[in-house]
């Protein structure tokens, strides 16, 4: 049990950074990565907060994984609540201005990329599930055996991101060095942590259950 509680600290944590990371690319102000875009898009649409759509939004993808037969951990659902309300309470406490420069823009996004990087090898590391949004490239990618898994990951972030585009999100310099900047930044990252992601193996729900 003890094991667990660690293991959930660092899920909480790592989510909290990645919330934090993913608030500091949306006050850097010279564009939005694909899945901002497509959140941020929905929230002009509808009214509601960023983070609520990030909720909603992880909850209908849920749905999707578990039609699509894809392995839901703890990770998975609690990446689906808490990374969304991380970013409300980031954004009501109000720490964080916007930027209005290029430069201090370009800055923050790349902070903001690493924080995304950093809260990933936490939360990946907790081996709890994968977000519900890379459980959605997971599945459609073993559905499509033929087709590269970055095609796979390449047309849902495509796609996400012209709708966002088309609801008002703000796209620019800042969505392509999202594009392109957070696999370097990952892929350092995780070097110097000597973390090699190849080797989690996530547990579903029932797996946990099962060795509490």
């Amino acid at each position: 049990m003890k094991g667990y509680s660690v293991r959930l600290v660092k899920l909480v944590f790592g989510l909290f950074l990645f919330a934090l990371g993913s608030f500091l690319t949306i006050q850097a102000n010279i564009g939005l990565a694909s899945w901002e875009a497509f959140s941020m898009g929905l929230a002009y649409l509808t009214d509601q907060t960023y983070g609520n759509i990030l909720i909603i939004s992880g909850f209908v993808i849920l749905v999707i994984d578990v039609a699509l037969k894809e392995k839901i951990g703890f990770g998975t659902i609690l990446n689906t609540i808490l990374i969304g309300t991380f970013v409300d309470l980031i954004q009501a406490v109000d720490l964080i201005p916007q930027m209005n420069n290029f430069f201090s823009g370009v800055l923050m996004l790349l902070l903001g990329q690493l924080s995304i990087c950093i809260g990933s090898y936490f939360y990946i590391g907790a081996s709890l599930g994968c977000g519900p949004r890379d459980a959605l490239m997971v599945a459609l990618g073993k559905r499509l055996p033929k087709v590269p898994i970055g095609i796979v990951r390449g047309v849902i972030e495509g796609t996400v991101l012209l709708i966002g585009w088309l609801l008002g999100a703000k796209v620019g310099i800042g969505t392509v060095i999202s594009v392109f900047g957070i696999s370097f930044i990952l892929e350092v990252t995780f070097n110097i942590l000597h973390f090699d992601v190849t080797n989690i193996e996530h547990e579903s729900i029932v797996d946990t259950v099962r060795t509490l």
